[in-house]
């Protein structure tokens, strides 16, 4: 029989992005594609665009919800699957019930919140020994004590005929090179370079033969709106598109810009000049994986903090992070595509 294998996938949109250099080890001994993704419903575009994924299973579960008798219920209907292995991918008790209820002989996954019971490979995590999320992802799929791979980079396969329709209905033009900009952050305030950043850095953008996209979710328009009114010209598409459009269109971009967020993973994904804005979070554990990906960032001793809001109030890890240095980190990030 050959290998069934189902991945439980991460809640976050960058860390499910960074799980791909895991489906292509996955993927590079199978005779066809037979891994199915446990994922949620706001990740699962991510994984529809991922070479090797068979099936995708929307997980039905809010953030933080246990959701007991429902995660029984969904273990025991995947045992006809006859999954021979599952990989669970975040360190939560709740995410390693499905695949007990749901029979898989062999269940692996780091050992963390006492569920080692749950998991037949309950691996410690030597965060020192491994610092990047990706690497731990990868590790995964090893057998222990074997040298763990260097990953490979993210790669998410844009739906092209998609990026054309949706450019179609929103009246967007490829006639000029484009810069997309992704001011939102879903995580937190600390985590935004201010408005006042991206509204200099548009200007300078648009001087220079750019048209300007502001992406986001529905939930990054309060950040969007500020850059959008000081800027007129600017195309804000925040909200106007789902996730998997959205990283269509990134396919599209000459240069993009963008915080520490979903976006910033996946316009490294499709292979996109990126200059990713680094603050409170740390380019050490979650950075964007492309040759063509700079980091913009200031060493100062509070960064990163990991807080959602900046705890000391001054914000100087994104404050002074200047519109100037990221514009020549972009020009930098296209000249070496």
């Amino acid at each position: 029989m050959s290998e069934r294998i189902l991945i439980v996938a991460p809640s976050w949109v960058g860390d499910a992005i960074l799980s791909e250099p895991l489906v292509a080890v996955l993927r590079e001994p199978l005779q066809e594609p037979s891994i199915d993704a446990l994922a949620p419903p706001w990740c699962a575009p991510v994984y529809a665009r991922m070479r090797g994924i068979r099936r995708i299973i929307e997980s039905p579960f809010r953030h933080g919800e246990v959701g007991f008798a429902r995660r029984r219920a969904l273990g025991r209907g995947l045992r006809e699957q006859r999954y021979t292995l599952a990989l669970v991918l975040p360190n939560s008790f709740k995410s390693a019930l499905v695949p007990w209820f749901a029979r898989i002989p062999r269940r692996i996954g780091y050992s963390a919140e006492a569920r080692s019971l749950l998991l037949t490979d309950a691996r410690p995590l030597n965060e020192e020994a491994m610092p990047r999320l990706v690497d731990r992802f990868v590790a995964l799929a090893v057998k222990p004590g074997k040298l763990v791979p260097t990953p490979p980079a993210p790669v998410l396969v844009p739906n092209v005929s998609n990026a054309t329709a949706a450019m179609h209905a929103l009246g967007l033009s490829s006639q000029t090179a484009v810069a997309i900009l992704c001011p939102g952050a879903e995580y937190g305030s600390a985590k935004r370079w201010p408005s006042e950043h991206f509204i200099s850095l548009a200007r300078q953008l648009i001087e220079s033969g750019y048209a300007v996209w502001l992406m986001g979710s529905e939930n990054d328009r309060v950040a969007a709106a500020p850059i959008a009114t000081a800027v007129p010209s600017v195309r804000d598409l925040t909200g106007r598109t789902d996730l998997g459009t959205a990283i269509d269109l990134l396919s599209r971009a000459s240069i993009v810009v963008s915080n520490d967020s979903g976006l910033v993973h996946a316009a490294a994904a499709v292979g996109r000049p990126l200059v990713a804005l680094f603050g409170s979070s740390s380019p050490r554990f979650t950075p964007p994986l492309s040759p063509v990906a700079h980091i913009a960032r200031i060493d100062i001793e509070c960064s990163p903090c990991y807080q959602r809001e900046c705890p000391l109030g001054h914000f100087r890890c994104m404050r002074e992070l200047a519109p100037d240095h990221v514009l020549a980190l972009a020009r930098h990030a296209q000249g070496s595509e």
